[in-house]
């Protein structure tokens, strides 16, 4: 896989993870792992971090 397509990909699933969570986040669906209920605050933190990674994916591209 050439660089630049390797980015292009690692940007797009950044960005579809980021819209998963902000759309969680906006309907408040409730997510539980083995009883642990996931804090909603905790898709606000991935939708952050998610961007920043999907944005850092776009610079990085040759």
């Amino acid at each position: 896989m050439r660089t630049r397509s390797y980015f292009s990909t690692v940007m797009f699933v950044f960005l579809v993870v980021a819209v998963v969570h902000f759309i969680r986040a906006i309907t408040g669906t409730v997510v539980t792992f083995g009883g642990f209920v996931v804090p909603l605050w905790a898709s606000w933190v991935a939708v952050v971090v998610a961007l920043y990674l999907c944005y850092q994916s776009y610079k990085l591209r040759p």
